[in-house]
């Protein structure tokens, strides 16, 4: 904390500020008149910030703040006398800025660091086999990089070995993740193994660690509703307490109190009616959560997604990726080598696992022969398109014609791809999947706390109804739409409940913008997590019920500040009204109770999973 003083100006000014307090106090003991005019220094000092605040808050969004009490009562204590007590009005409120300014850096601390160790350069294998160095934002798609043992990765990309990876600092889990020839790692990430080359899948703008930093910067303007709603209050209350102290001086004289005598008491109402206890009950909290969180492999875009999780009803779930690993393995295919090829080649603009597993399915085969300079688009719903090859979903296939008898031979709790082409199948894989041990542990956690869940699914009805029995979901819905999946959000809404949505596909971007509070997987794709208010970096439900549990408390903590801090006000008022409150206790229990509230919300920091 002394070094976080030295190193900004308001740091400085509140060390300075505090010295000549003091001092002061040390003539005033001492008797030496010179006394008033060190405090009147201290006051500078340690006044200077929140005057300044006071002042452009007032002028520019014409909407007076606490600053400006605290610089009135410190002024007016001065007026009258009472120096030594102003100066010490203003240590503790400096004081508490500095400790609410300080738990909001160290809130987000965490975050930095995270944010701060991806590479900048990365190492470029030019076409004659030269290494040179550039930058990332040079890097284009498909351009191979060397990543050294022991090197962060640069970029996204797709490695050409098996190489062993630690994503520590993207999903909390220090254990090396394995990573075989053609799947996918990410910037930011450490090669704990030997050096291997990577081909970019992403610009530096669109990799995880970007998406990471853009989602941060959103959530610090992104406040709570409730937070929101002290701001509102505060200058409407700041307003008030200033027509309410010159009235209560008025009675106070025509009571027959001297002047001097109704004004010190006006000035220690204008002290402990302060609301900055208040005003710091949401803030520190929510952002001590966010950081939390952050830490934990879960990313919030602001406090607004916290407060709607922990109001959440019902959870809509994708199932791919989600409630299972999403680690397909091709186990039956019927397909050509021409369009065997074609698949293969169009699997290659698709991050989805399925894509990656028939890649995967086929390291050996030749694309030489695959016209390249078609272009391949992702259709919402579908899958991808080539001209007129389309590769996707069986119920994309519905209107098509089946002469192989392809429809047959899909297999019950299999997932299946088609490929067809002007109108008719031409061939079929089928997938396997596993469900992830955890997401059963999350979905009856869930359950208990008394949030449904729904599986959505585009995939066919035996698939679906196999993994939710799995699982212990009761309720399910199969070979769904992008639009099915808006509707179920919708009708959910319809009904006044607080709807939740997991995805991680272009296909559950609209029903993830739909939600009240839309949940995407970091490995998913871009338009998914631009859609959604909360990223859980790695694919584990048991994350998401973290978080669940964690807005709760952000909720029960936000709560008793509130509580709290209303009523050391309230306490404190009363007691300055019947005369058992003078200016140096009411300064010590009302900065005293703000810098509890602060602490109090700097807990969740210390929060364990």
């Amino acid at each position: 904390m002394f070094r976080y003083l030295l190193t900004n100006l308001q740091g400085r000014f509140l060390l300075i500020g505090t010295l000549f307090l003091v001092t002061g106090f040390l003539l005033l003991f001492a008797g030496h008149p010179a006394n008033p005019y060190v405090f009147y220094l201290a006051i500078f000092f340690l006044g200077f910030f929140a005057a300044q605040a006071a002042v452009v808050d007032t002028l520019q969004n014409k909407s007076p703040n606490v600053d400006l009490l605290m610089i009135l009562s410190a002024l007016g204590a001065s007026l009258i006398h009472y120096e030594s007590e102003g100066a010490m009005l203003l240590f503790i409120f400096a004081a508490a800025e500095a400790l609410e300014e300080f738990a909001t850096g160290k809130s987000t601390k965490a975050i930095e660091e995270l944010m701060g160790q991806v590479p900048t350069t990365a190492q470029l294998v030019k076409d004659n086999g030269d290494v040179i160095e550039v930058t990332t934002e040079e890097l284009a798609l498909g351009d191979r990089v060397v990543v050294a043992r022991g090197a962060q990765l640069p970029i996204d990309g797709y490695v050409d070995r098996s190489v062993l990876v630690n994503e520590a600092a993207l999903t909390g889990e220090s254990i090396p993740v394995e990573k075989v020839s053609g799947e996918e790692a990410f910037a930011g990430t450490i090669n704990e193994g030997n050096a291997f080359h990577l081909s970019v899948s992403k610009l530096s703008s669109e990799t995880i660690f970007s998406n990471i930093i853009r989602m941060v910067d959103e959530a610090q303007n992104r406040p709570s509703q409730i937070s929101k709603f002290i701001d509102r209050f505060e200058s409407k209350y700041v307003i008030t307490v200033l027509l309410v102290v010159p009235i209560f001086i008025a009675i106070l004289y025509f009571q027959h109190q001297n002047f001097s005598e109704a004004f010190y008491r006006g000035m220690i109402l204008l002290t402990v009616a302060s609301p900055c206890a208040l005003v710091a009950s949401a803030t520190p909290a929510t952002l001590s959560a966010i950081s939390h969180g952050a830490k934990n492999g879960v990313l919030f875009k602001g406090g607004a997604a916290m407060e709607e999780l922990s109001r959440m009803d019902i959870l809509f779930s994708d199932k791919t990726g989600t409630l299972t690993h999403g680690d397909f393995e091709v186990v039956a295919y019927e397909a050509d080598e021409a369009t065997i090829q074609e698949v293969v080649y169009m699997e290659q603009f698709s991050s989805h696992p399925i894509a990656q597993a028939i890649i995967s399915a086929f390291p050996d085969i030749e694309l030489d022969q695959v016209n390249q300079a078609e272009s391949v688009e992702e259709v919402s719903g579908k899958g991808l398109r080539k001209g007129q090859l389309l590769v996707g979903k069986p119920a994309a296939f519905d209107e098509y014609s089946d002469p192989r008898q392809i429809r047959s031979k899909r297999q019950p709790g299999y997932t299946s791809v088609f490929v067809g082409r002007d109108q008719e199948i031409i061939g079929y894989f089928n997938l396997a999947d596993q469900v992830r041990t955890e997401s059963k542990e999350a979905v009856q956690a869930f359950k208990n706390s008394g949030v449904e869940l729904v599986l959505l699914t585009g995939d066919n009805h035996e698939v679906a109804q196999k993994v939710a029995e799995e699982v212990g979901i009761e309720q399910f819905h199969a070979d769904l739409s992008p639009e099915d999946k808006i509707k179920f959000v919708q009708e959910s809404q319809a009904k006044d409940l607080s709807v939740g949505m997991i995805g991680d596909g272009i296909n559950d971007a609209p029903a993830l913008a739909n939600a009240e509070i839309g949940i995407a997987m970091g490995s998913g794709s871009s338009i998914a997590m631009e859609s959604s208010e909360v990223v859980i970096v790695q694919n584990d439900l048991n994350k998401l019920y973290d978080s669940y549990q964690l807005s709760h408390r952000l909720n029960r903590i936000i709560l008793q500040n509130v509580i709290f801090s209303v009523g050391v006000i309230i306490t404190l008022i009363i007691l300055n009204i019947i005369g058992w409150l003078d200016l140096p206790l009411g300064v010590v229990f009302h900065e005293g109770s703000t810098i509890l509230v602060i602490l109090n919300g700097l807990r969740l920091l210390k929060r364990k999973d």
